[in-house]
């Protein structure tokens, strides 16, 4: 059986206009003999609804409650997706993750997909049928209905194609993956092929076209995904393992410059030189789900215990109070610096490169963009910025790694690095 996944963001299907230019394209497939299982989000603004009515009694925050209302906005999408399918001759059948099989974790607000019983999904196509999965939820082991978190229909996508065997088609409101954020950078340009483990980066580090746990989901499973325009018929952006006919060595190290407002720098410090703050730090944001990036900490023969990382801004509220409270239990306390923005530099052997961060360092103190923090590692040169100037980075670090140009910053035919006004190194 050949099939195709195709998911649609809420964009995508914020109209019955653009529901219906969806449909057409899912029933040309369905009509060249393809089977057609389809992965519907939301319509565009129809999650911030909910999320605003709840707010408007009181809901504090993830609950069994709360999931059960964010459920409505893709259970009506697959609805209607189904109905102008039917319409065009198509037939459709809807499902929800409870019928689909799509079976997660009791973790409200950000479950983990646990398995897939694909049986009611292969039913309807070995009728002849398209199926229209919701994304974003499923159904935990208690027999609860739960949401997936951020990028959530992505990840149902993905895990379907995965259990289907099947190709997996991402449709947005971008023509791909950019070497920068187009909003921001005009020159920015569309990568034709980016490999897994540098697309999850820039997840990670502030792309938003996926999120980082569909990305690293596709790696595991293998699942090739396409990026496309739900509004156009370009080629889009695939990522894969690897690039059929390209250079193995000879490939540009850099990809893109990403870059995220939503950062708060944290600084926990006590003067009890005997209290290791770390573990029950790291607790704490785990407790909460709250990620933590640029970690840095004192030593073990300090006197005083001090430790510095980068959270979500939108999560801080959330956190503050616990680390305050594991701060003054020793004497200390915890400073947030919320205007901040993080760019980031993604790409490949960065590390193995040290000529990228002096460039990076020295590109930066050329434009008078003062930099705190900075991390490095084979994919990711991170650095921490006044909030106001992140723009100016991005835009600083895409002309100086060249990705405003086809051939990027690829390295010349006598293997030394192609620079503009650097030297060559040895």
């Amino acid at each position: 059986m050949d099939v195709l996944v195709q998911k649609y963001g809420g964009t995508s299907l914020e109209t019955l206009d653009r529901v219906h230019r969806a449909a057409l394209r899912i029933s040309r497939e369905w009509r060249r003999g393809r089977s057609v299982v389809v992965v519907v989000s939301a319509r565009g603004g129809r999650t911030d609804d909910l999320l605003r009515l709840a707010s408007d009694v009181g809901s504090a925050g993830p609950s069994r409650e709360l999931d059960q209302l964010l459920a409505v906005g893709e259970c009506e999408s697959a609805a209607l997706m189904a109905l102008v399918l039917n319409g065009l001759g198509a037939p459709a059948t809807s499902l929800t993750a409870h019928q689909a099989g799509l079976r997660t974790t009791d973790r409200h607000g950000d479950a983990l997909i646990a398995r897939i019983a694909t049986a009611s999904v292969r039913s309807v196509l070995n009728a002849g049928k398209i199926a229209v999965v919701t994304g974003f939820q499923g159904v935990s082991p208690y027999g609860d209905v739960t949401t997936l978190g951020r990028g959530g229909s992505d990840t149902t996508a993905v895990a379907m194609a995965a259990r289907l065997r099947a190709a997996c088609e991402i449709y947005t409101d971008v023509d791909g993956v950019f070497t920068a954020d187009p909003r921001v950078i005009p020159a920015a340009r569309r990568l034709p092929w980016i490999h897994p483990t540098v697309m999850a980066e820039m997840a990670f580090a502030g792309a938003r076209i996926l999120h980082t746990r569909c990305v690293e989901l596709a790696a595991m499973e293998g699942v090739e995904v396409c990026i496309r325009n739900a509004l156009s018929d370009r080629p889009g952006t695939i990522i894969s393992e690897i690039e059929e006919g390209q250079p193995l060595e000879t490939r540009q190290a850099v990809m893109a410059v990403t870059h995220d407002d939503d950062v708060a720098r944290v600084l926990v410090h006590c003067r009890d030189g005997r209290g290791d703050l770390a573990p029950d730090v790291f607790a704490a944001l785990a407790g909460q789900g709250t990620v933590a990036d640029l970690v840095a900490r004192s030593g073990p023969y300090e006197k005083e215990f001090r430790m510095g990382f980068t959270i979500r801004r939108s999560e801080a509220d959330r956190v503050r109070g616990l680390l305050h409270e594991i701060a003054v239990m020793h004497n200390g306390g915890v400073h947030f610096d919320e205007n901040v923005g993080k760019v980031s530099v993604i790409g490949v052997g960065l590390l193995s490169r040290p000529e990228y961060s002096a460039r990076l360092i020295a590109a930066l103190a050329a434009a008078e963009i003062p930099t705190s923090w900075i991390s490095t590692s084979q994919s990711r040169l991170s650095v921490i910025v006044p909030q106001e100037r992140t723009v100016d980075t991005v835009d600083v670090l895409h002309r100086e790694f060249r990705l405003d140009r086809p051939e990027g910053d690829a390295p010349s035919a006598n293997g030394a690095l192609s620079t503009a006004g650097h030297p060559t190194p040895a």
